[in-house]
């Protein structure tokens, strides 16, 4: 917590700039899961009130990012793999239908946004900027909701991109991950472009699995 620093933005309520700043020290590792989230010492250290930190905190909480414990307060909540399997599986059926709608209706546009977010992503990991990074592959991702033509289907979808996203930087972390990843993408892209819905669903299905399988081992390394 020494490095803590308030990532100001103007253009944010104070309360969402606390939480984007205490969200990326989680999301970074410089808040450790089981480290205690106290009012006083972070409202001091990032130069606030009480109130915006109490606000940032309920937000980590909606997230999965904060837990609070009896007689002990807020601290920084650790991954399990029953919460992650949990959103993973609800993330994995809502993505292959959306990926079949997707099929039925993409247009030639949506195809060619696909290409250049798979040529920023590649940029994106020449960066190593993982916050670039896990932009580009939210964004793919999002394409193929928007591709599905089915609002309902992107709410529910929506509602769960705060609680995957731990998941994704965590995978994201491993410059490994990343050569297999943009291939995936390719060869999503790939059963889109011809329509192909079982192609798609097995590209999605194997995309989807390397990244609970490759994060189940993180958290079992960090147990």
């Amino acid at each position: 917590m020494e490095d803590l620093e308030l990532n100001a933005n103007a253009y944010l309520p104070l309360r969402d700039v606390v939480f984007h700043t205490l969200r990326e020290a989680i999301l970074k590792g410089d808040l450790k899961p089981g480290e205690r989230l106290m009012e006083l010492q972070l409202a001091s250290k990032l130069g606030v009130s009480r109130t915006p930190i109490r606000e940032a905190i309920r937000m980590l909480q909606q997230e999965g990012l904060a837990v609070t414990i009896p007689r002990k307060g807020a601290q920084v909540a650790a991954m399990t793999e029953k919460d992650m399997e949990d959103v993973l599986k609800i993330r994995e059926a809502l993505e292959i239908l959306a990926g079949q709608l997707a099929c039925e209706q993409v247009s030639h546009a949506q195809l060619a946004a696909f290409e250049e977010n798979i040529a920023a992503f590649s940029d994106a990991m020449g960066t190593g900027d993982l916050k670039r990074i896990a932009q580009a592959d939210i964004d793919f991702h999002d394409m193929i909701y928007q591709a599905a033509g089915n609002p309902k289907l992107v709410m529910l979808l929506n509602n769960l991109r705060e609680q995957i996203y731990r998941y994704r930087v965590e995978y994201l972390k491993d410059c490994s991950n990343h050569p297999r990843l943009i291939e995936e993408h390719r060869q999503i892209l790939a059963g889109l472009r011809h329509g192909d819905k079982k192609y798609v669903t097995e590209m999605m299905r194997r995309h989807l699995d390397n990244q609970t399988r490759a994060v189940k081992n993180i958290i079992r390394a960090q147990e």
